[in-house]
């Protein structure tokens, strides 16, 4: 059956789209569109299908892919202990007296935490179970309590070290320790204009602090460092292992994966076999939908590829006589609109390949590319229709009014905007410390 790739291209967007709103997960849904559409409109026909198995587990016989299960062992193993709370009482104790100091203690525990489990709703979970209910006893209003959390949560696919990232490296063929380096100063400036936003925001409404805050003693400020302490020490160990030349990205996990479980174990008492089983289940479960989603787009990658829909997608931009950053602004509301749908991983497996090539090509750097690519992932984490932050928010709390959880997380969406925006403008903050650290990237 003869078509034009571009035609086919759009019909493949369309028939994506359909399949993966029949409420089908993504990986069955990516193999379904590319063994139909190789079937009919390749003319190897059936012998093209019977490459295909081949093709999925070629897509997962790498050796990098060992960091992904690793990381999210790692972020099992916190999210089942009481790391998250203690991150919390840790930072609250530290921060009660700066201004708002609650909301800025409970996105810096965010940020750890998100950066210790890489995951999104068990960041929201762990410390919105603690801080909202504080932070509504303090004052603060239901829409900064809720929103503050929400965003927060998002932090953890950018901070290093960054499940997403690895997933990026691997659709993209990019180095892993690069763009953990990359992620770094953005995601530390995001939590500075989470920050300032919360904080600003506190003071225009007037809330916050209605209760005295409690006065700790350095004594108590101190005690509460011993459980948070080891487990930013393995954040910091496995970034030096891996910058450090020490290991690889798949050593420096495994690494940091036992170290997480043996904290877990002697600081939380974690060793019943029903809490340990409940970390490798939660594990096995979360690495076995990354795994298949990566192995369902290599089957549409090769179905792209074998119908020349790549190709030509990329030469008809190529073409197009456009600004670059006109072509860069299209890119990002692609980006946004397929974040408000599909999960991180499934956007940057099934959009990154083909659009790294444009992007090079225009001139942007590839690792910069992945930052933004990245924000406007955690943007759509907390906007509709999914926003799958808004709904665990709205589980933890759930006489807060989605409508208020949305609306108090849309600011944090503008600080996304601007962090964008700024990275445009300097892309040396994501730039800087790769170059710095790794050397000028080869072009």
């Amino acid at each position: 059956m003869e078509l034009d790739p571009l035609t086919l291209g759009a019909l493949v967007a369309l028939a994506t789209i359909l399949v993966l709103f029949s409420g089908i997960s993504v990986a069955m849904g990516l193999i379904v569109v590319s063994v139909g559409f190789i079937w009919v409109f390749d003319w190897n026909g059936w012998f093209s299908v019977t490459l295909l198995p081949e093709i999925l587990f070629g897509k997962l016989n790498n050796f990098a892919l060992l960091s992904i299960p690793m990381f999210i062992l790692m972020g099992a193993a916190v999210a089942s202990s009481r790391a998250g709370s203690d991150l919390y009482e840790a930072l609250e104790r530290w921060l009660t007296r700066v201004p708002g100091g609650l909301v800025v203690s409970n996105l810096g525990a965010c940020a750890i935490f998100s950066a210790l489990s890489g995951s999104s709703p068990a960041t929201c979970a762990a410390i919105g179970k603690m801080g909202i209910p504080e932070m509504r006893k303090r004052g603060y209003p239901d829409t900064v309590a809720s929103g503050s959390i929400a965003a927060g949560g998002t932090l953890g696919i950018l901070i290093p070290p960054s499940v997403t990232m690895i997933v990026y490296g691997i659709a993209t063929e990019t180095s892993i320790g690069r763009l953990f380096l990359a992620g770094a100063l953005p995601g530390l400036m995001l939590v500075g204009l989470f920050m300032a936003w919360s904080i600003y925001d506190t003071w225009r409404k007037g809330g916050g602090e209605v209760l005295t805050p409690t006065v700790y003693t350095w004594a108590e400020k101190l005690s509460a460092l011993p459980r948070v302490v080891p487990f930013i020490a393995i954040i910091l160990g496995v970034l030096f292992a891996l910058y450090g030349g020490v290991a690889t990205p798949s050593e420096t996990a495994a690494v940091g994966a036992l170290l997480v479980i043996v904290v877990a174990v002697v600081v939380y008492r974690m060793w019943q076999v029903k809490a340990l089983w409940t970390v490798l289940r939660d594990c096995t479960k979360e690495s076995v939908m990354i795994l298949l989603i990566i192995g369902a787009s290599g089957l549409f990658s090769y179905m792209l590829s074998s119908l020349f829909i790549t190709q030509s997608i990329a030469e008809w931009i190529t073409q197009l006589d456009v600004n670059r950053w006109v072509l860069m602004f299209a890119i990002n509301i692609f980006l946004l609109i397929a974040g408000f749908f599909l999960p991180p991983v499934a956007v940057i497996l099934m959009a990154a390949p083909i659009l790294l090539p444009i992007v090079a090509a225009a001139g942007f750097d590839p690792y910069w590319f992945a930052v933004v690519l990245t924000i406007n992932m955690e943007i759509g984490l907390i906007s509709p229709p999914v926003g799958l932050n808004l709904y665990v928010i709205n589980g933890i709390a759930p006489d807060i009014k989605l409508q208020t959880i949305l609306k108090g997380s849309l600011p944090y969406v503008g600080c996304m905007v601007v962090a964008i925006l700024l990275l445009c403008v300097f892309p040396g903050i994501a730039t800087w410390l790769p170059d710095l650290v790794m050397g000028p990237a080869i072009k």
